[in-house]
């Protein structure tokens, strides 16, 4: 099994006195892409959408609190995006290079993943089995980040790191973890 840890940071300058971290872990083997997120802090600053009764895919969920990771194929142009909310729903996208064609991957019908939850943490796990879209053993790049709302509406960007000038988690630049 090949896991590593990870501690996300904010672009936003003044999120970085907020008190919050945001770290985790990823582990790649058998063909399963496994996810743990662990939000710590003032959470009562947040806004943490509820468990909703039917969770499913959903388009949009970076235009709220949104836990995410992108992968791709070293030296491989296609790329893919998974969005975990924590009210359950979720989405994953497949491109064909850098904000190019995105769409629903059809490879996964569903994805089941745990919120837990208490005051000032959060916890989301999730196990992706990807050997429909990757062949098992094959080496991956990844990027860890997360979108997280304040409780004015206002949005932060997380992540592993941010080269760009302003938030982009598509860049591949940023894929940082090898796994």
């Amino acid at each position: 099994m090949n896991e590593r840890s990870f501690r996300l940071v904010p672009f936003e300058a003044a999120m970085a006195a907020s008190g919050l971290l945001l770290s985790g872990r990823i582990a790649w083997a058998a063909g399963v892409l496994s996810l743990r997120y662990e939000l710590n802090g003032p959470t009562d600053t947040l806004i943490l959408p509820a468990a909703v009764p039917s969770p499913g895919r959903r388009d949009g969920l970076w235009r709220h609190t949104c836990l995410e990771c992108f992968l791709a194929v070293p030296g491989k142009a296609p790329y893919w995006e998974v969005n975990l909310s924590p009210s359950g729903d979720w989405n994953l996208y497949r491109l064909s290079g850098y904000r190019s064609d995105l769409r629903p991957e059809t490879a996964l019908g569903s994805l089941p993943f745990t919120v837990e939850r208490g005051e000032g943490w959060l916890h989301l796990e999730a196990g992706l089995e990807l050997s429909g879209m990757v062949e098992p053993g094959s080496p991956l790049e990844v990027a860890i980040c997360a979108v997280l709302e304040g409780s004015d509406g206002t949005l932060s960007h997380w992540a592993l790191a941010h080269g760009g000038s302003g938030p982009d988690f598509h860049r591949r630049e940023d894929f940082l973890l090898h796994l």
